[in-house]
């Protein structure tokens, strides 16, 4: 654990409220699933590309607004994830929005070193395209599919 980690001053988020107030309240109040996660959409702030979809639970929820990085949870390692904390690919947040029922985030960052988000060195998670239909769908790299 970092030392920001273990200094960090994280708070609960307040439990969810009735409908009215998740759809059209001022109140951040996200309804974890049954995990304690929250899907989250990355996008790139100055395009629009989407870069990566991960999960936040309350704590990594909590260090990406207090901190204005971005920071996941890995349901793979089961730990904190400070996106490019090792590879100097910091997410640094520009925008947040949550969607209508407050259980998925979407966040808009800009991202330092080359720009990439993808673990395999791609610039984004999403980089081939499904063609075709059925058992006969195959993947094409995205750069090979022409124009979409």
């Amino acid at each position: 654990m970092s030392d920001h980690e273990s200094t960090s001053s994280i708070a609960a988020f307040p439990p969810p409220g009735p409908k009215p107030a998740l759809e059209e309240g001022t109140e951040l109040t996200p309804r974890f699933d049954r995990d304690g996660l929250v899907t989250c959409v990355t996008t790139e702030a100055g395009t629009g590309e989407v870069l990566m979809v991960a999960h936040m639970n309350a704590r990594s929820l909590a260090l990406t607004l207090e901190t204005g990085e971005a920071w996941y949870w890995s349901r793979s390692r089961g730990e904190l994830w400070r996106k490019g904390a090792t590879s100097g690919k910091i997410q640094h947040v520009v925008e947040m929005r949550v969607d209508c029922d407050q259980d998925a985030v979407w966040i808009k960052v800009r991202v330092g070193g080359d720009g990439g988000a993808c673990h395999t060195g791609r610039r984004s998670c999403f980089y081939r395209v499904v063609s075709g239909a059925g058992p006969d769908a195959r993947l094409l790299m995205a750069d090979e599919a022409g124009p979409g």
